[in-house]
């Protein structure tokens, strides 16, 4: 009988790359993810792994079990949907601003349905969000799509989009463009824009957006939490594109101003599960109440 732990390790071994971070992400020693790829290949009769170096390597016969392997998963999760088990805790990962309109909301609402029920929350960024569902670390994501992001028929995840959150242009109060109605983005070409370029979804989509206007950003401060960006842009250091779900601090001299014309950015929030678990009944009724919270957004 195969153990599906080992599967399991095999699936993180080839997202991660290494036996050293998959151990990371399955919150285990790499001696033991070493051991459980080689019982999972003394099972089988093939060798799963080669040496490359310092590091490993998956053989085609790897590559032909990873195949199985999301059928495998997504099937055990049908089946716990079907058993209506309930779990003790529901894990939620999601980048800030989702965290901070839509998951919270729908987590004191499923809190107050039931007191007893624990949820935990994790702040991270798109990427990262997948590598948790993967490893069984999250069991429900809200992520914005970016180029490094997994493709919707992904045979690992389900993705749908929770909600479309657009993009404004914010400016310091004494800026010209701060009494427009609207702006294009062409507009403001020649502005300088903080950004921070490493680790941060909202770069990919600004990049995304100015190419589509015709031209690159230049990018001038290097700063992703908002509170801070903001900060900057009130003091005259440059200039952001400023998703409609963060509010502007109100001792901050700043102004948005709405994109028009086209390209118009928009941010789209999709909400994540591995395939085959969206049909549990606490997962099922999560995704329920964060369509919901996302509906009154």
């Amino acid at each position: 009988m195969m153990d599906l732990r080992r599967v399991q390790a095999l699936r993180v071994l080839a997202d991660r790359g290494t036996v050293t971070a998959a151990a990371e992400a399955l919150f285990v020693t790499p001696s033991a993810v070493s051991q459980q790829l080689r019982a999972l290949a003394d099972e089988l009769g093939v060798e799963l792994l080669v040496r490359d170096g310092r590091r490993v390597r998956l053989t085609a016969a790897a590559h032909a079990l990873l195949e199985h392997a999301d059928a495998l998963q997504e099937h055990w999760e049908r089946a716990r949907a079907d058993l209506g088990g309930s779990r003790r805790t529901l894990r939620f990962c999601g980048v800030s601003s989702a965290i901070a309109a839509l998951l919270s909301p729908a987590a004191a609402a499923l809190h107050e349905h039931d007191p007893r029920r624990r949820i935990e929350l994790v702040e991270e960024e798109s990427e990262e969000c997948f590598r948790l569902l993967l490893a069984e670390q999250a069991d429900l994501a809200v992520v914005l799509p970016t180029p490094a992001s997994p493709p919707v028929d992904d045979p690992r995840f389900e993705q749908r989009v929770l909600h479309e959150d657009p993009q404004d242009l914010l400016v310091p109060s004494a800026h010209p463009l701060a009494g427009r109605d609207g702006v294009v983005l062409a507009d403001v070409a020649a502005e300088r824009w903080i950004v921070k370029p490493r680790q941060n979804d909202t770069y990919d989509l600004l990049l995304s957006a100015c190419a589509a206007a015709g031209f690159t950003p230049a990018v001038a401060h290097q700063v992703k939490e908002w509170f801070a960006i903001s900060r900057l842009v009130a003091d005259g250091f440059g200039v952001c594109l400023l998703p409609r779900l963060v509010p502007i601090p109100a001792e901050h001299a700043v102004t948005r101003v709405p994109l028009t014309g086209n390209p118009r950015p928009v941010r789209k929030l999709v909400a994540c599960v591995r395939r085959g678990s969206a049909g549990q009944p606490d997962l099922a009724e999560a995704l329920a109440v964060l369509d919901e919270v996302a509906s009154r957004v």
